[in-house]
Formats: structure tokens, sequence, C-alpha cells
């Protein structure tokens, strides 16, 4: 696929993702508009979820979706309740990430972070609201979901997505990697390759296999396919990290939207002060070979998803 063609289509359907998740994260927070006491938390929520950035995570769990169900293949509701819901995690922990307790960024795609704009207490109440109402918009996917009269095996794939969802969002995902990585960062712990790839693979990983997989599952994907997929997630979420480090040395701070060098600033180590930066491009190049040779394994038309996934290893912002 050509370039100009590949980023054509990416803007399109980046587009079309947004559209989806604010819609259905809209129509959340009108729900709630009955309790004016909370109507700061609910503007700090909006002003953090509509802050921008890539959409990759609902972005690939609709690509996946498509690979499984056909190009064609129209949104459901639950895909969109998922993605929102994905969406409305990753953003929370993106607020958190950035309070002065934890990396103090005062920037994030070029605008004031949350707690800058409404101060670090309310930022804590703002990503919690986030994340508890992630998973309230699951629920009620469920439960309509029942009522419906959906049949076991659909019901099935929607329980296991949400499963799936609370898992790599939790102690054994995303909030484990984060975990250890402040602990290590604030007791000055030494690091080593395994520590720091625990940290990449939960801390970033888990929420793409979470994308992926979700997308696989409501799909209909069989048990292999699926891990098939949970093992090209992997490797696109080590990557990505790994290239995010890169980009914290060698990125520009008007291009990334965000403070570049930060690590180095504050004495953290990273998987590029631990290999040096030649060797961590060469591995990011591995992973992303070994992701696309996988990919080119499952059935589907691929050729779009197989680009997204390079785009996203190897950006510069």
């Amino acid at each position: 696929m050509e370039e100009k063609e590949f980023q054509a289509k990416l803007h399109k359907k980046t587009e079309e993702v947004t559209e989806s998740i604010c819609t259905v994260f809209h129509e959340y927070l009108k729900k709630q508009e009955h309790m004016p006491y909370v109507k700061v938390v609910l503007d700090g929520m909006d002003y953090s979820f509509m802050a921008g950035g890539k959409r990759l995570r609902p972005l690939l769990m609709r690509e996946t979706y498509r690979l499984f169900a056909g190009e064609e293949a129209k949104e459901t509701l639950e895909l969109q309740e998922f993605m929102t819901a994905l969406e409305m995690i990753h953003t929370y922990s993106l607020v958190h990430d950035d309070l002065p307790a934890m990396d103090n960024d005062e920037y994030r795609r070029g605008k004031e972070t949350t707690w800058k704009v409404y101060g670090d207490g309310m930022a804590v109440l703002m990503g919690d609201g986030l994340m508890n109402s992630a998973f309230e918009l699951i629920f009620s996917t469920i439960q309509r979901s029942v009522a419906s009269g959906k049949s076991p095996e659909e019901l099935q794939r929607i329980t296991q997505c949400g499963e799936m969802l609370a898992v790599k969002a939790g102690i054994d995902g995303m909030l484990g990697g984060q975990v250890a990585d402040v602990e290590a960062e604030k007791k000055n712990l030494p690091m080593d390759m395994e520590k720091i790839l625990f940290i990449h693979e939960k801390k970033t990983a888990a929420l793409i296999e979470t994308a992926m997989g979700i997308g696989a599952t409501l799909a209909g994907a069989t048990a292999m396919e699926l891990e098939k997929v949970l093992q090209i997630a992997r490797r696109v979420g080590i990557a990505f990290q790994i290239q995010d480090d890169v980009l914290d040395v060698i990125g520009d701070s008007a291009e990334l939207g965000k403070t570049v060098g930060s690590d180095a600033e504050s004495g953290k180590e990273t998987y590029v002060t631990l290999r040096g930066l030649e060797s961590s491009r060469r591995e990011v190049e591995k992973l992303s070979e070994e992701a696309v040779a996988l990919l080119r394994e499952l059935p589907g038309e691929h050729a779009f998803l197989e680009e997204l996934i390079l785009h996203l290893i190897y950006r510069k912002k």
C-alpha cells in the first residue's frame, strides 16, 4: 500500500472511530447531568477524553474485529461500547500518569494536562471517574445483551471480553506494570532488562492485547486465532514502548506534544539507557517483523492492519 493511500485510510478510519467512541462517551455523560454537584468531575473527564490522541486502541480493536468479521462488517453497539470503555481506561491512566506524584508532566498532546487545569486532587477523582464509568458501561452492555436474548455463545464472548478488560487493566496488566515502574523510580531501585520488559509488557502491551483480543473475540475468532492475536499485540506493545523510550531521547517536544528528555532528566532507566539507542532500534525492528509474520498467518484481509502496526511502531510522534 502506498504511503499516501495508507495515510488517507488512516485519517478516515481514525475519524470514524473517534466519532463512534465520542458519541457513546457523551451519551454516558448526559445520563449523569442530574447530579450538579459532580459537574466539575464530568467536565474534567470530558476534557481528558477529548484531548485528542491517536485513538490507537479503539482503532486496533475495530480493525482486528474486521479482520475476522470482514472488512465491510458494521460496528455493533457492543464493539462501540468496548472501544469506548477501553479508551476511557487508557485516558484515566494518562491522567494519573501526569500527576505531580507520578511523572509530573504539564503537557500532553500539546495541551495542559488535567491536573494543571483542575488541580492534582481533582485530577485523581477525574481519573477514578473515567475508570469506574468504563466498567459501568461494560456492565450495562452485558445486562442489555442478556435482556435482548443473545445466544449463550454470544453472551460468553461478551463476558469474556469484559473479563479481559478488567484483568489487563488491573494487577496482572497495566496497573501491575505501573506499580513496578513507580516503585523502581521512587525507591531508586536498580533496573535490569527483566524488570523493564515486565513493565513494558504490563504497562503498555496489556491494553494493546486487550484491544486486539476483544476485537477478535467479538468477531468469533477461535481460541488458536485469539492466542496468535495476543502474541502479535504483545510484540506490538513492547515495540511501541521501546520506540517511546527512543523518542524521549531523539524526539521533538513540539512534534510529540509533550516534554522530551524527561526520563534522562529524572535519571530514569529505560530500555534505551540499558541497551543503547541502536540496539533498541534493532529490537523494535525485530519485534515488528515477528508481529507482521504472525499476522500474515491469520485469515482475512490484513493489508491495512499490517501497515497500521508498522506505522505505530515506527512513529515519530
